[in-house]
């Protein structure tokens, strides 16, 4: 008799608290934490961490992201990304998500290294995020990130989104060989994760399957802008269960 094959299933980038509680709801497997995803995800506060531990019984992993923009990271802003990581090792996270690059666009395996070990040797998982996608040969990258000890590996296949990506994703995928996963991510939607699941062969996802919804204000000060964005002040982005379900299903259509 053949086994039935195992499930696609789905990570869920949460911006709050809130978004990770909504996206369990929607059974999704793991959250990765993470706030200001307009930016491209930092580390989420102290509070968020311990509120989601609190809340959650799938797996939770913490970006350790101490800025927007790229890779390249001072020794201050290494210590910054150490500290981090000591925190979510005390709140009982299940996991990190980390990335740092040199200079030359090649993985900064030296500081990386020393990043998955701390996690590690207190039993933590490490996935490696979309760093990889900026690297300068994303080849060599999986090598070295394999070599590293990373669970697995989010990417666009070095493009905007995965399904533009997803040749690349497919060719990683199969150079991979079930050494570490590889995770599509970026720009996917019940709409089209059906087809790249089918094209890439990938196993898991990742989105953060998010709505903009308007808050719960009665007052508003037309006149003012709090940012620099063009979003409404007013509205808010949070994960839908609906739509990781959605997610979810399609996935394994």
């Amino acid at each position: 008799m053949n086994s039935r094959p195992q499930p696609v299933t789905l990570e869920v980038c949460s911006n709050s608290v809130t978004s990770a509680v909504a996206a369990q709801d929607g059974g999704a497997v793991r959250i990765e934490l993470c706030e200001n995803l307009a930016e491209g995800g930092t580390t989420p506060s102290y509070g968020q961490i311990i509120l989601a531990r609190k809340h959650l019984h799938i797996k939770l992993y913490v970006l350790i992201r101490p800025r927007r923009g790229d890779f390249l990271y001072t020794d201050l802003e290494f210590e910054v990304m150490k500290a981090d990581i000591r925190t979510c090792i005390e709140a009982g996270c299940d996991g990190v998500v980390i990335g740092m690059l040199k200079a030359d666009g090649n993985i900064d395996v030296e500081r990386c290294t020393e990043l998955v070990r701390m996690a590690r040797q207190w039993g933590l998982g490490v996935t490696f995020h979309r760093a990889f996608d900026m690297c300068a040969d994303q080849y060599v990258a999986l090598e070295e990130i394999i070599s590293m000890g990373c669970e697995r590996i989010l990417t666009s296949g070095g493009k905007t989104t995965a399904m533009e990506g997803a040749t690349v994703i497919n060719h990683l995928i199969e150079k991979a060989a079930g050494r570490t996963s590889i995770m599509p991510g970026s720009g996917i939607t019940e709409s089209n994760v059906a087809d790249l699941v089918h094209f890439t062969g990938a196993k898991e996802v990742h989105s953060s399957a998010r709505i903009n919804i308007t808050g719960g204000m009665q007052y508003k000060n037309d006149h003012i802008l709090m940012s620099n964005s063009i979003a409404d002040e007013y509205n808010l982005d949070v994960t839908s269960s609906d739509r990781v379900k959605a997610i979810i299903n399609a996935a394994n259509s």
